[in-house]
């Protein structure tokens, strides 16, 4: 046997009474790409114990291997941990050092090969997630609001709908439409660019951390409207990549990030 040599063993997994939650609260979570939406309840708390056993020829091979682990333990070190699949929910799950049990066999004779044994009990206080439930169908992607006058009899003569959809305020796919051709400071509303094929009027562009409204195009010439939808004000130089703003981005909004509406009146 070449020592030394390191193996853990999973003994044992508890319920925890002292970190339940309440049983009505649910989670909704999010699939990476944004194409998924499940719902769960919260997890469930247990403890989850395993040993490291530790077996070293020298008692010096022993103290360096646990010199370096001990430190971290005081008496818990905290680790993200990734839940959930694709859905990844990130919780913090503390670990343990509970105990440290040391075991030499050695009797002091030529004919026994003396082994140092150290056995660390550890204990994680981890979750246990119950089914999730696919919710995808309940995300609400538009939103009409409608005004109607008319008579009470049930007939209307008149109605206005104001509809909205979300939209993306910076660029997500990472395409580049082109290129500005000359610097841009934070008060001129034309930009000159490289190619303006690929750019549309009444559409958004996206350049250094600004989004921008495409009001015109002459020729290579953008009349744009700046710093839309909250984004900051920039200074701009030649041969900053331009991206535009398209339905693909939209369909990419990331849950958490900040995001416009496209309306429409009808």
């Amino acid at each position: 046997m070449t020592l030394p040599r390191m193996s853990f063993e999973f003994i044992n997994l508890t319920y925890d009474p002292t970190r339940k939650s309440t049983q009505t609260q649910q989670l909704v979570l999010t699939s990476q790409d944004g194409t998924e939406e499940r719902k769960t309840y919260l997890p469930v708390p247990y403890n989850m114990t395993f040993t490291l056993s530790i077996y070293t020829k020298l008692n010096d091979d022993m103290l360096q291997i646990i010199e370096q682990i001990v430190p971290y333990f005081q008496p818990a070190y905290t680790l993200p941990v990734k839940f959930l699949g694709q859905f990844q929910e990130t919780m913090n799950v503390p670990i343990q050092l509970d105990n440290i049990e040391m075991s030499d066999e050695y009797e002091g004779n030529f004919d026994t090969r003396r082994a140092l044994l150290y056995t660390l009990t550890f204990t994680a206080k981890t979750f246990v997630f119950g089914p999730l439930r696919d919710v995808s169908g309940d995300i609400v992607k538009k939103v009409s609001v409608g005004y109607i006058g008319g008579s009470k009899s049930g007939s209307y003569q008149r109605d206005l709908t104001y509809q909205v959809t979300p939209r993306a305020t910076k660029d997500y796919d990472g395409v580049v439409a082109t290129l500005l051709s000359q610097n841009v400071d934070m008060v001129e509303n034309i930009i000159e660019v490289d190619d303006s094929t690929s750019i549309s009027p009444s559409t958004y562009i996206y350049i250094d951390q600004e989004e921008m409204y495409v009001e015109s195009i002459s020729g290579n010439k953008l009349v744009v409207k700046r710093a839309q939808d909250n984004t900051t004000l920039q200074n701009h130089v030649l041969g900053s990549k331009i991206y535009t703003i398209t339905q693909t981005d939209n369909n990419s909004i990331e849950l958490g990030d900040d995001f416009g509406f496209s309306g429409t009146v009808f």
